[in-house]
């Protein structure tokens, strides 16, 4: 990818009330890029997923810090990298299986990497154990309506 036009990086503690915050976040981000508001919807969703993986997997019951970096590119490609390093993934493949959870015994579905992959155009997960995880997404915007509605409006 070229230089990004726009980017931010943050940290914070994998403690639950930190999950709303990577959603505000990353709409406080995307806002000047008018997304729609299913793209939006889709992009919180996503950053949400893999924040709470950070935060119920990769520190079990510790606390760590979870890293949040997005760019945005003239094309309108995002690209956010959710970050930790906490105990790490055994098995990327399998993990990314849907319904798998290694929290069988806890409120969890095991859909978490099918979400993320779903709101993605590309979702790229490397894992090393007891390294940590970083879960990439890449999503392509629309033409922003703001800009098309610049476009049509009469000179």
């Amino acid at each position: 990818m070229k230089r990004p036009i726009n980017e931010i990086k943050c940290t914070f503690l994998s403690r639950s009330e930190n999950e709303s915050l990577a959603r505000s976040i990353i709409s406080g981000f995307l806002l000047p890029l008018d997304p729609d508001v299913e793209e939006l919807a889709d992009i919180r969703c996503a950053v949400s997923e893999a924040v709470t993986n950070c935060i119920v997997h990769a520190y079990r019951g510790t606390t760590g810090r979870i890293a949040l970096t997005a760019a945005c590119y003239a094309d309108r490609t995002l690209r956010i990298v959710v970050e930790d390093k906490g105990c790490g993934i055994d098995d990327v493949k399998r993990a990314r299986t849907p319904l798998y959870t290694t929290c069988p015994d806890e409120d969890r579905c095991g859909m978490g990497f099918s979400i993320m992959e779903s709101f993605s155009d590309k979702l790229s997960v490397i894992s090393k154990p007891g390294k940590g995880t970083r879960v990439t997404l890449i999503r392509r915007l629309s033409p922003s309506s703001a800009g098309a509605a610049d476009e049509k409006a009469p000179t």
